[in-house]
């Protein structure tokens, strides 16, 4: 006579969660990049450039959870070539703290997260939660090198583009590098309104909603590389935005309806992007719609 076994089924569609392992090695990571991490979140509460990396690692553990049931009922196979990462994230941890290079220590602790998810599962682990990994990297704030030679250039795009849209509106103005000189005053485009504050968060967005609204990779990519003239485009229309009202009271060109503007023009670029990737779906879906079928 066979037993019944009542009760609920076991799903096997999931593989058992090792929460006793993940739970001693997060202890691990954490005891080592402490005081890393301690000093990055206070950036993010401090500079308004990366406000967004509070919740890239919330977006990003939420996206690495839905995306366990992605691995099936498969055993994990760990990889020894976890432990080369990790190592090299140790040495790279380690010169960073003797140079005070703050971009590679931080870095260091998103790639002692890739070397731990390889050593402990292996390639197949890697490569579902690679995404969410890769999305971590946007919580560290880019090189102060890299940052000053993206921020001028952004400047004198911004100041250009809206020089040529104020004298469209039949405004007087004239402008100096990235300073724009109007009737009532002059208006200095500075860093804060180059556009590189909304291109790391729009980038950044860019991807999370890219994951979840869009299933072609090629759409992903053009989504992505579209935030940067998007970006551009929407910070001009801050500046040009700030000299028109500017004319009606210079008191609007700063405090907190400057920033009230800001907010605005960085939600209007978000629907720019929508807007994009609607058109780019669409067109997509005609041509595919327009292909021959083969009938054999």
């Amino acid at each position: 006579m066979t037993p019944v076994l009542t009760g609920s089924p076991v799903s096997r569609s999931t593989p058992p969660v090792p929460w006793s392992t993940i739970g001693w090695v997060s202890c691990l990571l954490l005891a080592c990049y402490a005081p890393v991490l301690y000093r990055l979140s206070l950036q993010w509460y401090d500079n308004p450039d990366m406000g967004h990396g509070f919740f890239v690692p919330i977006i990003a553990g939420y996206i690495a959870w839905t995306r366990w049931p992605s691995i099936g009922d498969k055993p994990a196979q760990p990889n020894w070539w976890g432990i080369a990462i990790v190592a090299w994230a140790a040495i790279q941890l380690y010169l960073a703290t003797l140079g005070a290079e703050l971009f590679l220590a931080r870095t260091s602790f998103v790639l002692s997260l890739i070397g731990v998810v390889l050593l402990l599962g292996g390639t197949k682990y890697l490569k579902a939660f690679g995404f969410p990994l890769f999305l971590l990297f946007f919580m560290v704030p880019i090189p102060a090198v890299i940052y000053n030679a993206l921020t001028f250039p952004l400047q004198l795009r911004a100041s250009e583009a809206a020089e040529w849209a104020i004298s469209f509106l039949g405004i007087p103005i004239v402008r100096e590098g990235n300073v724009l000189e109007l009737a009532s005053q002059k208006l200095n485009v500075v860093e804060a309104c180059s556009g590189i504050r909304s291109l790391l968060t729009l980038t950044f967005v860019s991807l999370v909603y890219g994951y979840f609204a869009e299933k072609r990779t090629w759409i992903r990519v053009a989504l992505f590389f579209a935030t940067i003239p998007i970006a551009i485009v929407a910070n001009a229309g801050r500046v040009t935005l700030t000299g028109v009202v500017s004319e009606i009271n210079p008191e609007f060109a700063e405090g907190f309806i400057h920033e009230a503007q800001g907010m605005v023009i960085f939600l209007v670029a978000i629907v720019i992007m929508v807007v994009f990737h609607q058109g780019l779906a669409r067109t997509a879906s005609l041509l595919e719609r327009s292909k021959p079928v083969h009938v054999q």
